[in-house]
């Protein structure tokens, strides 16, 4: 088994606005995704930390945006090792969530993506047995407006026989196009699907020159 470059991922903080997190440089990865779409247990598969997040049959958990560092070390355009991270964002749509609450996550995620030069990239979780929602939608349309990649995990695989699993992950591909900056991939915590692909993507996402961002 190949190792895992994600392997070694700690807790640093969780920040109630973005002037909490660490200081914005290096390179991170954000995770976002509805709030019953299985984003604790992609991070945990990914990270191989079974309790890296927090993961609970009650939807709507993640209240604040949470930071893990990475012992992975990238180089800029400096060579110069950087350091990396993963940004765990809040879980969006639960219904329960106060509706201020609701809307300064909102105002906050929105103005995390905007602001954040350290971010490389977007992993936007997505439950394989739905169609996309909203929020699923504001997310992939501000990434192909920013050409900031996005690579979407079709969570909870494990649900639908492999054909169904193969025709969502086809018609998502089609709705978005071939020449967005997305990737599109199916994906089960529960099997292990697809975790070292998803691992792949990370890894590029972190990798990339900043030059290509700013």
């Amino acid at each position: 088994m190949p190792t895992n470059p994600l392997q070694g991922a700690q807790f640093v903080l969780a920040a109630h606005r973005i002037q909490q997190l660490p200081a914005d440089e290096g390179a991170e990865v954000a995770f976002a995704g509805r709030s019953n779409a299985g984003k604790s247990s992609a991070l945990n598969a990914l990270t191989g930390h079974k309790g890296l997040a927090r993961t609970s049959k009650t939807p709507g958990r993640t209240q604040q945006m949470v930071a893990f560092s990475l012992p992975t070390v990238v180089r800029g355009e400096t060579s110069q090792a950087m350091a990396t991270r993963l940004i765990d964002l809040p879980g969006y749509g639960y219904a329960k969530v106060p509706e201020d609450l609701r809307e300064h996550w909102r105002r906050e995620i929105d103005n995390y993506l905007h602001v954040r030069r350290s971010l490389r990239g977007v992993v936007l979780i997505v439950d394989i047995r739905h169609p996309i929602k909203e929020f699923d939608r504001m997310m992939l349309d501000f990434c192909l407006a920013t050409l900031l990649p996005c690579h979407v995990l079709l969570t909870k695989a494990d649900k639908l026989s492999r054909n169904q699993a193969s025709q969502a992950l086809a018609a998502l591909r089609k709705d978005i196009g071939e020449n967005a900056p997305v990737t599109v991939q199916v994906f089960s915590a529960q099997a292990g699907t697809g975790v070292e692909e998803a691992r792949a993507a990370v890894m590029r996402f972190l990798e990339r020159d900043m030059r290509q961002v700013n």
